[in-house]
């Protein structure tokens, strides 16, 4: 420093204390400020990478190829900076990326278990600082963008699964519904068979052995009939219109109608008369809400199942 003019020798030594402690007082503020940008830079780098996480939170390929993009300019020297993550059978890596071997390097560790790696390297080489070329911020943002990866990727993951195991679980619904309905229709199908076999072997020879049996016989020829219907109403869908508005006898005349049998056959079975008959027939009309409409009662009652 110049000796300043007109001043003794006391008031310069004061003077060049003052200027040296204002330049040191203007090297630690532009070092502070630097320090500042880039704790600034590191912070905005964690803040978009929370974005793009929340943006593709189904697509743990689309986080990883923003999260090379994003690197490069959150360290000390962007314009010399390059970024890849490598992750299971993946590699994203910077337009820019060249294996040097100034780098830094953090693992993605999910459940125990490296998956893979986030690497930042400088494309020259740089002075060195705290490790190789890189400040010790910078070893903590590379960790702290490595775990939030592995966080997204395990929560990714579990997502995945769990869709694979609610679509598993819908399919076997889907399968369990078609099988049911196929058994019920099988069931249906059985039913209508055993239905059709009685109606046309067993129940008229029943109804002709009803008109010749006296009391004690009739008891036995309950007996058979309720056993009979035991055995088949599981594979047999009972009418539920049908039986419980009708009395037993016309249940029975019912089902000789339905039967086909003729006005004068029943009569001949039953030992009643025709007349009598006709009567009962009204009555199941009536019942079955057929009166003064044109529909055949045989028909109806076929119809009813």
């Amino acid at each position: 420093m110049k000796k300043l003019k007109g001043c003794t020798a006391e008031t310069c030594e004061e003077l060049e204390t003052l200027q040296a402690q204002l330049t040191s007082l203007q090297q630690e503020h532009q070092e502070r400020e630097l320090q500042l940008r880039e704790r600034i830079k590191e912070l905005d780098c964690l803040y978009k990478l929370t974005e793009l996480i929340e943006k593709n939170e189904n697509s743990i390929e689309k986080i990883l190829q923003g999260v090379v993009g994003l690197l490069p300019g959150s360290w000390q020297y962007p314009e010399i900076t390059c970024a890849r993550v490598r992750y299971r059978e993946e590699t994203f890596q910077s337009d820019n990326f060249k294996s040097t071997q100034w780098q830094q390097k953090a693992p993605i560790v999910i459940a125990g278990n490296q998956k893979g790696v986030v690497e930042v390297r400088y494309l020259k080489k740089m002075p060195q600082l705290d490790e190789g070329p890189f400040l010790i911020e910078e070893r903590l943002l590379i960790d702290a963008v490595s775990n939030r990866i592995a966080k997204a990727a395990e929560r990714i993951n579990a997502l995945r699964q769990l869709q694979v195991e609610r679509q598993a679980l819908e399919d076997a619904n889907v399968a369990l519904h078609d099988s049911l309905v196929q058994s019920q229709q099988e069931k249906r199908r059985f039913g209508v068979s055993i239905q059709a076999k009685i109606d046309k072997i067993i129940t008229p020879i029943l109804y002709a052995m009803q008109t010749e049996m006296n009391p004690n016989q009739l008891e036995y020829f309950e007996l058979l009939k309720n056993n009979l219907e035991d055995i088949i109403s599981p594979f047999v869908e009972k009418n539920q219109m049908f039986v419980p508005t009708l009395s037993p006898v016309e249940i029975q005349i019912g089902n000789m109608i339905k039967h086909g049998l003729s006005t004068k056959a029943i009569a001949r079975m039953r030992g009643i008369t025709p007349s009598t008959v006709n009567r009962h027939r009204e009555n199941i009309r009536r019942k079955l809400n057929l009166t003064n409409r044109k529909i055949n009662l045989a028909s109806y009652l076929n119809s009813l199942g």
